[in-house]
């Protein structure tokens, strides 16, 4: 992912460092036993700012919902700060594991609690015109009308009239409870299918911090063995050294990134 030349509230984020997983888990160990406040505060501040480029990872696969850009980073953040401040340092879990889906959650709840459908003011007014038309009508036929019948009364196209009903019924949202025990929530977003796939980009997110951590020369075995297409004595070749030790090297890479994607 290419993050230069992004800004996002005011911060270049191609400025941002970030750290490694050896820091951040020295950091998430003082966070947690540091011996004074001072202390666990300053490491708790460099953990969020190294991890910045994880919540715009995050929050750029929830660009297409309309929402500002800004505001969705700021919740990010603060899904972070959840993740940093109730992660378990004593479990073997990356940091990125857990923050994630916090991070993820934190966003989701922020567009539960914010999201509605907004309508044009000249669409409202077709609808109540369309609504106002129907009970006139009911009452000159003592009956229903057809849609056609109301179109004509108002003298406009049968498919506005539709489309201006339609939009003032109360949607559905994706976030309404459809079932809860009391301690777990089914939400309508849940029964649906996703064709975008966001258990496949977080599969992938997982991957992408798994093989920051590796070393140069097991990137770049990698590189020729998956993206340039290279056989492993080609790529053997290419590097100097022998087919044995690029066997090893892919296989040692490869146990890496499984056990960082658990």
């Amino acid at each position: 992912m290419q993050y230069s030349k992004v800004e996002i509230c005011g911060v270049n984020t191609a400025d941002i460092r970030v750290l490694s997983e050896k820091e951040k888990k020295r950091l998430l160990h003082i966070v947690k036993h540091g011996e004074t406040e001072r202390e666990r505060s300053e490491a708790r501040q460099e953990l969020i700012e190294g991890n910045l480029k994880l919540v715009l990872s995050v929050v750029q696969k929830f660009s297409n919902r309309g929402e500002n850009p800004d505001d969705l980073f700021q919740v990010g953040c603060i899904g972070l700060m959840k993740a940093i401040d109730n992660f378990d340092d004593t479990l073997d879990v990356r940091f990125s594991t857990y923050g994630v889906p916090m991070i993820i959650g934190e966003v989701r709840r922020y567009l539960r609690d914010s999201s509605y459908i907004r309508v044009s003011r000249s669409l409202r007014d077709t609808a109540y015109k369309a609504m106002q038309a129907k009970e006139q009508l009911q009452t000159e036929l003592s009956r229903d009308p057809t849609v056609e019948e109301i179109a004509q009364r108002l003298e406009i196209p049968r498919e506005d009239v539709v489309i201006a009903l339609e939009a003032i019924v109360e949607p559905v949202s994706l976030y309404e409870p459809v079932f809860s025990d009391g301690s777990d929530t089914v939400y309508v977003m849940d029964q649906i299918s996703d064709s975008s796939g966001e258990s496949g980009w977080l599969e992938e997110l997982s991957i992408k911090e798994a093989i920051k951590n590796l070393s140069e020369r097991e990137k770049k075995i990698l590189s020729l063995r998956f993206y340039t297409g290279k056989t492993q004595t080609e790529a053997a070749r290419a590097i100097g050294i022998s087919q044995a030790q690029v066997s090893r090297i892919e296989k040692g890479a490869m146990a890496k990134i499984k056990a960082s994607c658990r």
